[in-house]
Formats: C-alpha cells, structure tokens, sequence
C-alpha cells in the first residue's frame, strides 16, 4: 500500500486518534525537551507505534522543505473515498443527505488546508475540485488542515461544470457564492436538503459556466470597506449557516 508523510503535531496525532495501525514510523527531535512532544510521545508508545529519535536534520530531509515542528511520520494512506457518485451510493444506503463543498479553482494551499480543516469541523461528506486551476494535497494543505485532509475525501474531477451537472440530477442543490446575487446568506433555506456550496477561488470567484451551473447564488453581507472575505474564511461562514439551520 502507498505511503506517505504527515508534518507536524496536528497531522500526526489526528492520524494516530483515527488509525494509528497506519503509522509506519514516527521520527522525532530527540532533543526538544517540552511537554507537548513528550505528551505525543507518550500516547505513539500506548498505542505500540514505532518511535525514532533523531535529529533536526534527518526530520528537514524527510519534510522534504515542509515544516515539520520537529515530527515526521511515515503513514499507509487511508481509504478515503475517490469517487464522489460511490460516496452518494454509500449515504443513500445510510439515508444521509449529502452534504458537499465545492470548490472552483482555490490555489492557495493555506486556504484549501484551512476549508478542508473547515469541513471536517462542520461534517461535510466530501470537497470536490477541479483537477486544474487547483492545488492538491501537500504537504502545506495536510499541515494546515490539521488532520482533516485524512478525514474528510478531497476528490479532483476533470470536468466542474459536468460534475455539478450530475449532482443535480442527484438532487442535490447547489449554492453557489456572488457578491452581486440578490439572495443574501441569512435569507436562504438550507434546512432538509442535499446540498453543496460553490466556492470560487481567491480573487476571481466563481468562473461563469460554474456560476451558471449553480441552482442559486447567494451574497454573503458586507458591512465595511473591504469587497470580499478570503475564500477559507466565507467557506466557514457558508458551511456553518447550514449547520445552523439544521440545528
């Protein structure tokens, strides 16, 4: 099975809480002496995972550039979903209505971390993407998430506009964000759907055949001088208004 490497606090005990059989070998600074990294330490030797203290610069060569916080682990890869129709079969068995994030082009990959990270807080089945105009996973984006990129599916598709297309045809609405929509973020039912908000990237928002693809589009208020919100943070306001609602 594929491996691969997890940077960092975050990423390294959210992979040993969710499937720490994964965890091939974990790397640490064997000269930070602080409560935090023995804490983590502590729970890798519970749970049986193997353990090597070494030096900053065996760390730096295994971050391959990433920061790493003075940990590195060698992980098998978990079984996340791949395909977002598989993914839909699965919830209608279970009778879950769909929950997605869309998102159109994002490349920046402190902003895809911090929406994957997003995601998962706010129980969001999948994130779609588009496989141009679009980070991957990185290093960065799994180091941002803080475990997220392993929990929640990221899924690339070659072709956004025919994607959301077949998500309709799932009935499954789509919201898609425009600063210049009539329908303000408050104002729209979210309650008792299958639903997905489109998010567009950092600057450009939503390309047009996307935007026209989308059921409804909706503002969200603006009460200052600045014109937008840093797409990770709208993100966050948009998954949470449904979370609300559904309260």
């Amino acid at each position: 099975m594929a491996t691969q490497i997890l940077l960092g606090f975050h990423a390294v005990r959210a992979r040993m809480q969710q499937a720490p059989d994964t965890l091939v070998q974990v790397f640490y600074d064997a000269k930070r002496r602080d409560r935090r990294k023995q804490q983590l330490i502590d729970l890798l030797q519970q749970a049986k995972v193997k353990i090597v203290p070494t030096d900053k610069a065996e760390l730096d060569r295994h971050a391959q550039g990433g920061r790493h916080q003075g940990i590195v682990a060698i992980a098998r890869q978990l079984a996340l979903a791949t395909d977002v129709f598989t993914l839909l079969d699965e919830l209608a068995e279970k009778e879950v209505l769909p929950f997605l994030l869309i998102l159109d082009g994002v490349t920046d990959p402190h902003n895809l971390g911090a929406c994957l990270r997003t995601a998962d807080a706010a129980g969001v089945h999948a994130v779609i993407a588009p496989k141009d105009r679009a980070v991957g996973l990185t290093q960065v984006v799994r180091r941002v998430a803080c475990g997220a990129a392993e929990t929640v599916p990221y899924i690339q598709v070659t072709n956004l506009a025919r994607t959301m297309r077949a998500l309709k045809e799932r009935e499954i609405w789509l919201y898609g964000t425009d600063d210049q929509a009539d329908l303000g973020l408050h104002s729209v039912d979210l309650k008792g759907q299958a639903m997905a908000w489109v998010m567009g990237a950092e600057g450009e928002g939503l390309r047009r055949l996307t935007k026209e693809t989308c059921d409804a589009l909706v503002k969200i208020p603006m009460c200052g001088q600045v014109e937008s919100l840093n797409v990770s943070v709208a993100t966050a306001l948009c998954l949470y208004e449904r979370v609300r609602q559904q309260q």
